[in-house]
């Protein structure tokens, strides 16, 4: 952790947004009166989270390519929506985006650090899984990410973004956590599907339970924010949510409006839960033999090769 970091809490805010289909400009317009209000809260957040495709919505196949953007003018619109209702104030910005690079296409997520002197982008995710089965059909019409990065956050440190069906494998945030990442954050558009034995919708239930055990086997925060609304009868879930390292759930939003929920993150948890649960520990020092595992496809193939 920097020497210079803010000592204290973190104040986190996961904005759960409903934005109309396809409507780039009307819904960065309304994003300007969100922004207003979190500038106008005392003390006001200094990180804001927004859903994949925030802007956009999710399912937009083909007219994605009309709406994508590269990420430095995302990013410029973002800020400079940011700096037109709060002035200097600093804030780090994560937001969900459909991306062009070079004439291909992706399903990003952008993380900026604005201070009184500049805007930074701090990282960019591209998604590594595509879904295209059932109601997805990302594989279709975007390239997919290829790697997992890491980057620090000046307020969070050790930092890893993941985007919605990334967040299911779960080698994804296992590397993200090897790679030292304290704090991962999944910006999500997750439509309802199914009900649990309790009434609630099975793929709210199962999104809680899946990264809370992110957070406990890798003694991490874990933020969530996820898109809400209908596209097409399909609805959103939102269920925006901040989980501690032990796996507390500190906030968590209904499923199906546009809200803003808010959390503070201690930081020094992260090391009371690794020091508590050393899963991560364990696993470095054992990981170097699972990954020599001859009966690995990988491995098998040059075995094979060699005829050992």
């Amino acid at each position: 952790m920097h020497a210079d970091r803010e000592v204290g809490p973190v104040r986190v805010a996961l904005v759960q947004s409903k934005p109309r289909k396809g409507a780039y400009a009307e819904n960065l317009a309304a994003l300007r009166a969100v922004f207003a209000q979190l500038a106008s809260l005392e003390p006001s957040p200094q990180i804001v989270v927004l859903p994949e495709a925030a802007l956009t919505g999710y399912f937009l196949e083909g007219a994605v390519y009309e709406s994508a953007r590269s990420a430095e003018r995302f990013g410029h619109e973002l800020s400079s929506l940011w700096r037109d209702v709060a002035g200097q104030r600093s804030v780090e910005i994560v937001a969900g985006f459909y991306e062009v690079d070079n004439g291909s296409y992706y399903n990003s997520a952008i993380w900026l650090a604005l201070d009184e002197r500049e805007t930074r982008i701090l990282h960019v995710h591209r998604k590594l899984f595509l879904p295209t089965y059932g109601v997805f059909d990302e594989e279709r019409f975007l390239s997919r990410g290829n790697r997992v990065r890491v980057f620090e956050s000046p307020l969070l440190g050790r930092t890893a973004l993941l985007i919605c069906e990334d967040a299911w494998h779960s080698i994804v945030p296992t590397i993200a956590a090897l790679k030292g990442a304290r704090t991962i954050v999944v910006p999500s558009a997750a439509p309802g599907r199914g009900i649990d034995g309790e009434g609630e919708l099975l793929s709210i239930s199962r999104w809680r339970e899946l990264l809370r055990g992110i957070a406990m086997e890798h003694g991490c925060f874990v933020l969530y924010a996820g898109l809400a609304g209908f596209e097409g009868g399909k609805g959103m879930t939102g269920s925006s949510r901040a989980i501690a390292p032990d796996g507390e759930m500190l906030v968590e939003a209904d499923a199906s409006e546009a809200c803003i929920v808010r959390a503070e993150l201690f930081l020094d948890e992260v090391e009371i839960a690794r020091a508590n649960l050393p899963l991560l520990g364990d696993l470095r020092a054992v990981l170097p033999d699972l990954l020599a595992d001859d009966e690995l496809p990988w491995l098998r193939g040059r075995s094979d090769a060699s005829g050992s």
